[in-house]
């Protein structure tokens, strides 16, 4: 059930175009620091607002109420009426709309809003008020200053497979991805993070939906012509002579190993029966798993995913145990396990209580030690990038096996 979980929580919000340890009843946020964390927040009632801006009607009203009751958890009984909820209607102009009422009322932050288009309509309106934004999605794309999309997104698990991937002498990336927009994201992602890593660009092959676009793709990765031809033409001269010599050399050329592919790191995207396809082509087209490592995205924690056949591949996604908090108090007072979304907006909320009791908004989100939280360590740039602490997990017969613990702070290797 918590892989299930995990799967929804990331893949809802990309899907959607939406997407700090703690202590306390209410999961009161810990600031990480140097010299260990501190713990923060108001003693009494708040006297200033934050905006949490929510789908509270439309199709998505249902997640709407499920962050609202996320976020009133992590703020806590004293500080949960410091909330002021508006209603974006799940629309980008309900949620400019709101942000407007935010400006109005003077609210210090702003929480949500769930999805990409929303965010992309608040962020002018709260950047000219000069009110920061912890958005719900995961879109990178809408970071920028004062705007921060808390979803976990594709560059923060694929930066995490390539620095885990460096670490084991492995430079040499490729991918085989789907055109669509998410083997679009992950594509980029990969030449991002191969960049930032003094790596060389990865191949990339794309292909449209069916067996023929993919098997056609991975052959034109493998380079199989080239790897393989040059044995294939020599064999079939030497069985050309009709010679039992010349069979006897064939044979002894058949031996030879097949040089590897120019890459020892493969990225792949797809789930269900075209990853199954794939698991079966590779193989087939000489990329040897034993010698190339197969990486992913964070949805294969899901064994509904179909990742049961590419045992051995790898996956970055937060640390399940952080969660545990969360799904404690969550349960303890709303009789349910925590629904996937409820992640963000705890973390977000629990971020907002620290800020009720400062004076400056923009030090505080962008101190260098950043935050633990339900989905681990994270951290606020001043550009609005966010980056997290992320686990690298190898799918096994039992399922996933943590390898690589995710990373504690901004100090630790692995960002």
């Amino acid at each position: 059930m918590r892989q299930r979980a995990l799967f929804l929580l990331i893949f809802a919000l990309t899907c959607s175009g939406c997407d700090l340890q703690t202590s306390g009843r209410y999961g009161g946020l810990y600031q990480s620091g140097a010299n260990g964390p501190t713990p923060l927040g108001p003693n009494g009632q708040a006297t200033q607002t934050i905006a949490i801006l929510l789908p509270m009607t439309g199709s998505h009203s249902n997640l709407g109420q499920v962050l609202l009751q996320a976020a009133q958890l992590a703020m806590g009984t004293e500080a949960a009426p410091a909330l002021d909820v508006l209603d974006t209607g799940g629309t980008p102009v309900g949620a400019a709309k709101a942000t407007q009422a935010a400006v109005a009322k003077g609210d210090r932050l702003i929480l949500g809003p769930l999805t990409s288009s929303e965010t992309a309509s608040v962020a002018p309106i709260a950047r000219s008020a000069g009110i920061p934004v912890l958005a719900f999605t995961n879109d990178a794309s809408q970071s920028q200053p004062g705007i921060w999309p808390l979803g976990i997104s594709p560059n923060q698990q694929i930066q995490r497979l390539v620095i885990a991937a460096q670490a084991q002498g492995k430079t040499q990336f490729a991918a085989l991805l789907p055109g669509s927009d998410f083997g679009r994201a992950l594509a980029a992602a990969l030449t991002k993070a191969t960049a930032a890593n003094s790596l060389g660009a990865p191949t990339v092959k794309m292909y449209p939906p069916g067996m023929a676009s993919i098997t056609a793709s991975a052959r034109d990765l493998s380079d199989y012509a080239d790897r393989r031809g040059p044995l294939e033409a020599k064999v079939k001269a030497a069985r050309a002579t009709g010679t039992s010599e010349g069979r006897r050399e064939a044979q002894e050329i058949s031996k030879t190993p097949i040089p590897p592919p120019t890459f020892n790191v493969l990225l792949l995207a797809d789930t269900g029966d075209a990853l199954q396809e794939i698991a079966a082509i590779l193989p087939y087209y000489d990329i040897d798993r034993s010698e190339v490592q197969i990486i992913g995205p964070a949805l294969w924690a899901d064994p509904s995913s179909g990742s049961g056949t590419v045992h051995g591949a790898w996956f970055a996604a937060p640390d399940r145990s952080a969660r545990t908090t969360l799904e404690q108090d969550y349960a303890a007072k709303f009789s349910t396990p925590p629904p996937p979304l409820a992640d963000i907006a705890y973390d977000a909320a629990s971020v907002a209580k620290i800020i009720l009791g400062s004076r400056n908004n923009n030090a505080i989100l962008t101190q260098p030690g950043g935050f633990v939280g339900s989905d681990g360590w994270f951290t606020l740039a001043p550009d609005g990038q966010v980056a997290r602490g992320l686990a690298v997990y190898r799918i096994e017969r039992g399922g996933p096996e943590l390898i690589d613990p995710a990373p504690q702070s901004a100090a630790t290797p692995g960002l």
